[in-house]
């Protein structure tokens, strides 16, 4: 078992103390955020241009009463009905946003409600992302799962009746490789009807190799649109690269995939930017890919090992609902995903009008689902934490809430036909 930092701050070298300094406080020390580095695939696409003109341009301070009104009347919302559902201008119009959404959502999603949960197999990380708790200069317990270790995870899963499970790294090609993953999954397939995987972004042959190891979809969180912001807060690593980040859902499905998912990291930047940004790269690939099955998350920031200061800037549930909403009532066919950072009130609210997807019985830490599933205590280590979660209810719990709600938790929608 592997098991130590792989930067420990409080041993650095001098060298490795400055140069975490300039990166922070000098950014002509940092790469180009904005340029492909050697080896990346770079794909001919014009969905970039589509989303990023879009949002440069969207000014939501102009959206008025009558805009939002007219939006909510229509049968089909298009770019400019959803900018104006998603402007200030229709927090007061809410109730009637909530409405048209549940509406929605029972039309294409009947009175289900589908259920996974995540397991994180690796957390060392060659990125400095100020935000995140796997960030290679926070001092935290670093552990990679053993395919034996893995194996054990995964059966305590299954064993609670889960049917879907999503694999997730810290973001390291030299610790957890394509191959480590890809072996993983071939794991998972003994396990689970459904595998994703959310992982660092990868060229298009691994994910065809990631594909044929048994992944279904791949989830990429771009984390912000607003190219500015990116730069100061991803200062190093190849998650530094804005626009391979970007392409990386459309590399996946030139690889394969069945499905991909989206999302911002909501209160980095203007949440409403990026909202929109968020929805209409879905828009257009949706397009481009029609056979393709897209969902969206919602993730706000949480506090993480080392710094519970970290908290979304300006975005409350309030506007938390709002997006929501507005991306239920424009992507009426796209699943909608909100995960246990947010409080087990509002998800028990939210499945009910615009959410399709939760997860359930979840850690962000590495090998702990022993104890959190069956109340066993492990002799071994385990990893720390990606961040703080909100929901810590367990798959039991979940299921039981949900089914008071009156709605039908499910663990599996899919028929493989070999």
């Amino acid at each position: 078992m592997e098991n130590n930092f792989l930067i420990d701050s409080d041993e650095l070298p001098e060298s490795a103390l400055a140069k975490k300094h300039r990166l922070e406080t000098d950014p002509s020390s940092r790469t180009d955020h904005m340029k492909y580095l050697p080896g990346m695939d770079v794909i001919e696409s014009d969905v970039c241009q589509k989303v990023m003109s879009e949002m440069k341009s969207y000014d939501y301070t102009k959206y008025t009463a009558a805009d939002v009104r007219r939006a909510l009347a229509k049968d089909k919302c298009d770019i400019e009905d959803f900018k104006a559902l998603l402007s200030p201008a229709a927090e007061p119009y809410l109730e009637q946003m909530a409405a048209k959404a549940k509406l929605e959502t029972s039309r294409h999603f009947g009175n289900t409600v589908y259920l996974f949960t995540p397991l994180y197999i690796a957390n060392y990380c060659e990125n400095y992302c100020v935000y995140c708790g796997f960030n290679c200069y926070n001092k935290i317990n670093r552990l990679k799962l053993t395919m034996e270790q893995i194996e054990h995870e995964m059966k305590v899963i299954a064993d609670s009746g889960m049917e879907e499970i999503l694999i997730l790294t810290g973001e390291s090609p030299a610790k957890s490789d394509v191959k480590y993953i890809g072996e993983a999954c071939k794991i998972a397939r003994k396990y689970f009807r459904m595998v994703g995987i959310e992982i660092y972004p990868v060229n298009v042959d691994d994910y065809k190799y990631l594909h044929e190891c048994g992944v279904d979809y791949v989830t990429v969180f771009q984390e912000t649109y607003d190219t500015d912001k990116y730069e100061t807060l991803h200062l190093m690593g190849n998650k530094r690269v804005w626009p391979y980040r970007f392409d990386a859902q459309e590399r996946a499905l030139m690889g394969g995939m069945r499905g991909v998912a989206f999302s911002a990291l909501l209160g980095l930047s203007d949440f409403r930017k990026d909202a929109l940004a968020s929805a209409l790269h879905v828009y257009y690939l949706q397009r481009k890919y029609p056979y393709a099955e897209m969902s969206l998350s919602c993730p706000r920031l949480r506090p993480i090992i080392n710094n519970d200061t970290i908290n979304p800037l300006d975005v409350g549930e309030k506007q938390l609902c709002q997006i929501l909403c507005a991306y239920r009532i424009f992507l009426p066919f796209v699943g909608i995903t909100v995960s246990s950072r947010e409080t087990a009130e509002f998800r028990n609210g939210i499945v009910k009008i615009a959410a399709t997807k939760v997860s359930a019985g979840v850690s962000t830490g590495i090998g702990d689902h022993e104890e959190k599933y069956t109340g066993i205590e492990s002799d071994e280590d385990c990893g720390d934490e990606q961040f703080e979660i909100s929901d810590g209810r367990s798959l039991k719990k979940m299921y039981s809430d949900i089914s008071e709600e009156g709605l039908q938790p499910v663990f599996n929608d899919y028929i493989f036909v070999s």
